[in-house]
């Protein structure tokens, strides 16, 4: 008998939306792209909807002027947060493979390497942003957790990595998966207060 892994579904450009129950303050109501996951070595993505107040340009100063809106870092996660990944939505036609700098994840949804020359990558791509941190885990946790119900694991569209964060990306991803997890959308932030 072949047992079905919980984390089966998950691969580089698919999303995990936090689950309404989880309430961890790292991940609580969160959409994480995913970057990398391996079988054996664990997953690797960034929190899509966290901004932060710090402009990129403080941080990064050749970067601050290509950045999506708001040109702000966002914060990916809890693991490593003085490290800055950033992900990029390539321009129709461009390929991953042949623009220096830049690792194809899925799609047109690609890592930028902030050690190149953004003037090369920025004509390239429909949008770029810069994450703080990551969110990371081992071998066999991410299974663990989507097992006890705290991630639901769905396709990415390219324009999340670019979501404005004025947009509640949770329950946009949430409501585009149609019945019955679409209802989780409309679930209140705070029950308590409902």
């Amino acid at each position: 008998m072949c047992v079905v892994r919980p984390d089966a579904d998950v691969e580089p450009g698919t999303l995990l939306v936090a689950a309404p129950t989880l309430l961890d303050d790292n991940f609580r109501r969160t959409v994480v792209y995913v970057i990398d996951h391996r079988r054996g070595e664990g997953t690797l993505g960034v929190v899509l909807n966290r901004p932060s107040e710090v402009p990129v340009r403080d941080v990064l100063p050749a970067w601050g002027d290509h950045v999506s809106e708001p040109r702000s870092l966002f914060v990916g996660g809890p693991v490593e947060q003085k490290t800055a990944l950033c992900l990029a939505a390539l321009r129709t036609g461009q390929d991953a493979a042949g623009i220096k700098g830049v690792i194809s994840v899925r799609g047109p949804v690609a890592l930028v390497d902030l050690d190149t020359d953004p003037d090369t990558v920025a004509p390239k791509v429909r949008g770029l942003r810069v994450f703080a941190g990551y969110a990371g885990w081992n071998v066999d946790q991410l299974a663990g957790e989507i097992e006890r119900g705290d991630w639901i694991v769905v396709p990415a569209l390219p324009d999340d990595v670019l979501a404005s964060p004025d947009q509640d990306l949770w329950g946009r991803v949430l409501r585009r998966q149609g019945m019955p997890i679409a209802l989780l959308a409309t679930h209140p932030g705070e029950v308590r207060v409902n």
